[in-house]
Order: structure tokens, then sequence, then C-alpha cells
């Protein structure tokens, strides 16, 4: 059972910058982050794969950057100008692929951006 620790999250102003950590237990492949809002869907922000191909959100197209460190099976999530309709709980996701996918989401951390 592979376990996500996220850290990074806080309160920013608007325009300002803030970047996610989230550190896997075990080796995974595939790893994301999404976000909510409350009454809202879970929604997709960012992808990257255990190569490095990466695709984002339109909303936050420019804006933010995911990476990896696959020594160390952690994913950033790089938040510049950041928007108050970018509060939300950010969670992380990554997936194990052997015989079968395995899928593991962190606890979340709140971003809350003031306008």
């Amino acid at each position: 059972q592979v376990q996500l620790v996220e850290s990074g999250g806080g309160l920013v102003q608007a325009g300002g910058s803030l970047r996610l950590s989230c550190a896997a237990s075990g080796s995974i492949d595939s790893m994301a982050w999404y976000r909510q809002v409350p009454g809202k869907q879970r929604e997709l922000v960012a992808h990257i794969t255990v190569g490095g191909g990466t695709n984002y959100a339109d909303s936050v197209k420019g804006r933010f950057t995911i990476s990896r460190d696959n020594a160390k099976n952690t994913v950033y999530l790089q938040m510049n100008s950041l928007k108050p309709e970018d509060t939300a709980v950010y969670y992380c996701y990554a997936e194990s692929i052997g015989w079968a996918t395995s899928v593991y989401w962190g606890p979340g951390t709140q971003v809350t951006v003031s306008s």
C-alpha cells in the first residue's frame, strides 16, 4: 500500500506563488494533482507520466507547472500568478501499474488565494 504525503498549501494573495509537494512511500507510475471546491466535482489540474509527459487543465496552462523526481517518488506543482478561483483543496493522485492498476489519493492540502 502506497501512502501519499502532501505539503505546501496555505494562504497567498492573488498574483502570488505556492509550491505543492507530494511524496509517495513506494514506487509509482503516473502522478497528478486534482482540486475540489465545496459543491463541485474534483477536477484534474495537471498530470505527469513517469517519463515526464505532462498535460494541464486549460484554466492553469501557462501558470502552473507539474514536475517530478522519480528517485524520490515525489511530484511537485509550482503555482504562479494565483487567482482567487484557484482556491480549493488540492489532492495528490498516483497510479501503480502492475498486474492490476492501483490508485492512491493524498489527504488533500488547502490552497486559499485572497483577492
